[in-house]
């Protein structure tokens, strides 16, 4: 009752507002009017607020959704915490956008409000890849960057990515102050929507030019990429962003025989052929898999709407093709990155997120090179290579789910020079002889066979918001003693900041800002962790199991042998 209250209050200020227009006010009525109050009160129960994405939810009316004036509302907030931040100085700001329903629209909304503030905008004419928009930040010397889009999110969804003046993902205090700002805006005549052309400027093509050239100065083996260049690829942009700069990027680097998912290629909202653009997903990848088969490519790719997450597919000896996950993806990278490696004036050191496998720490240790750990969220990374500039050289970064980096120039998830590394990788392959396969392997029977599972219970909805919180409190206050017969050794939770030791009864603070994510390690070498996601209503739980293997001919059983013990975990930690 409480939050059927609150909507119905929220929705009645709304509905009184002369700022308000008549459409959407004939839809509250509509809402206010209907017998089930569901869907009045998860479109009214709240306010959106900036988690690890940003600002982002289902299209519709309501302050819990992407509109015209939530969307007024956030970029209002930004651009009054811009204008106390930097008082006396030109203050110019960049925005982009993806293929979404309304993203185009979105945008223009926010550069009208940043120049209804005096704050000069540095507009792409037209939809484009998101880490393109963190590289112009730094490139076209803004204090901010804002970018439209809800990244993976099924078609119904939209967001607003807001980035700060280092090309990252704002963190706090910014992100909260933001936060701040936005909660002052008490009425939407507050919002300056009438925008000054005459601080609108466009975004060239020289900016993609000098952005190419930033990938070209990583990529290692040039050589092996001319001797191998006509390596059969096939790419797919999910209906998304990536067209615009994934097929050119891999032509600059030389690349000859890149076949499109041409069903794909057109941008569109609606994502037509998918049931979600989400490449983690087998569905998302069946044409660009189709297309693989047919032209016996050696890799297959596809990338999200906004191009900032690529899945890749390999081919597997027998002619098949492997749907690599995350954590396979970005081993085969950071190996592929640290061996090619030349030392320097600066130690070396690379990036991943607590939920990543630990295989990388195992590589980097055997390259002498420096693992970080950081939060879930690529704005955590990119704090970490603006705390350490100067004092360390930033190699690569990546996560599980699909996001990976390369060098500073870009400071968020960036699929466009992904998909180059990965072209690159498999050119060296081939040079070498081998392939993609064969080198997942080889780092299996070097480093150890480390397997992950990721299982995600959706809960939409204020009810499931409430279930997700329940769940998270009872294993923080009811945590497991054993895990699949495996004896619960430590236990991490970033909430209170505390490490359990549990054969030693011993108790150590760790060094990571507070976060609701607990972390499970057992006897048997497994780690399970379980946070909810900060950009979906889902609780997630990531299972890491790992075996040793002693030659690649036991990949078969080994691997059965995890995914067993994957299955085992899974059933007791939702039992």
């Amino acid at each position: 009752m409480e939050l059927l209250e609150k909507a119905t209050t929220k929705a009645n200020q709304w509905l009184n507002s002369p700022a308000v227009d008549q459409e959407t006010k004939k839809e509250i009525e509509t809402l206010l009017q209907q017998p089930d109050k569901n869907e009045l009160i998860d479109r009214f129960y709240r306010d959106l607020e900036f988690g690890t994405g940003g600002l982002r939810g289902t299209m519709g009316v309501g302050p819990n959704c992407m509109n015209r004036y939530t969307v007024g509302v956030a970029a209002q907030g930004l651009s009054n915490y811009l204008l106390k931040s930097f008082p006396n100085e030109k203050i110019s700001v960049a925005v982009a956008h993806d293929s979404r329903n309304n993203s185009n629209k979105f945008a223009r909304i926010v550069a009208d409000v940043f120049t209804a503030n005096g704050i000069e905008v540095h507009l792409f004419p037209d939809l484009r890849p998101t880490p393109l928009l963190s590289f112009a930040i730094r490139h076209l010397g803004c204090k901010s960057g804002v970018v439209i889009t809800a990244s993976h999110n099924p078609k119904e969804y939209n967001g607003f990515k807001a980035y700060w003046v280092d090309g990252a993902q704002l963190v706090p205090p910014h992100d909260k102050n933001v936060i701040t700002e936005v909660n002052a805006i008490t009425g939407f005549d507050q919002i300056k929507f009438t925008g000054n052309n005459n601080l609108l400027h466009t975004i060239g093509a020289d900016v993609e030019d000098a952005y190419y050239a930033e990938v070209f100065k990583l990529i290692p083996a040039r050589e092996a990429i001319d001797r191998q260049k006509n390596i059969s690829m096939v790419y797919s942009s999910l209906h998304g962003a990536g067209i615009t700069m994934v097929p050119e990027c891999l032509k600059r680097l030389g690349f000859t025989n890149l076949s499109i998912v041409k069903e794909q290629e057109q941008p569109d909202g609606n994502f037509p052929t998918v049931q979600s653009p989400n490449p983690e997903e087998k569905s998302a990848m069946a044409m660009a898999l189709d297309y693989g088969k047919r032209n016996k490519a050696e890799l297959i790719m596809a990338t999200d709407p906004d191009t900032d997450r690529v899945g890749i597919a390999i081919q597997k000896p027998d002619g098949e093709y492997l749907l690599l996950n995350g954590n396979q993806a970005l081993a085969i990278m950071m190996g592929f990155i640290m061996k090619n490696l030349k030392s320097g004036p600066l130690p070396h050191y690379v990036a991943k997120t607590i939920v990543t496998t630990e295989l990388i720490d195992a590589m980097a240790k055997h390259y002498g090179v420096a693992c970080m750990n950081t939060l879930t969220g690529f704005k955590y990374i990119a704090e970490l290579i603006r705390a350490n500039e100067g004092k360390m050289n930033f190699v690569a970064a990546g996560e599980e789910s699909y996001g990976y980096m390369v060098g500073p120039f870009v400071r968020d998830k960036d699929a466009v020079s992904s998909c180059a590394f990965f072209a690159a990788l498999a050119a060296a392959a081939k040079d070498e002889g081998k392939t993609m396969y064969e080198w997942m392997i080889k780092a299996y029977t070097d480093f150890g066979f480390y397997k992950e599972g990721l299982v995600n219970l959706v809960r939409k909805g204020a009810e499931g918001e409430r279930q997700i919180k329940e769940m998270m409190e009872r294993f923080r206050q009811n945590p497991p003693e054993t895990i699949a017969g495996s004896e619960v050794t430590r236990i991490l939770d970033y909430k209170t900041g505390i490490e359990q030791d549990l054969d030693q009864e011993t108790n150590k603070p760790l060094s990571f800002p507070a976060s609701d994510v607990l972390q499970f390690y057992t006897k048997d070498g497994s780690k399970i962790s379980v946070r909810p996601s900060g950009t979906e209503p889902k609780i997630k739980f990531y299972i890491s199991v790992k075996e040793n293997l002693k030659q690649s001919s036991e990949f078969a059983v080994v691997s059965k042998k995890l995914d067993e013990k994957i299955s085992a975990i899974e059933k007791d930690i939702l039992a």
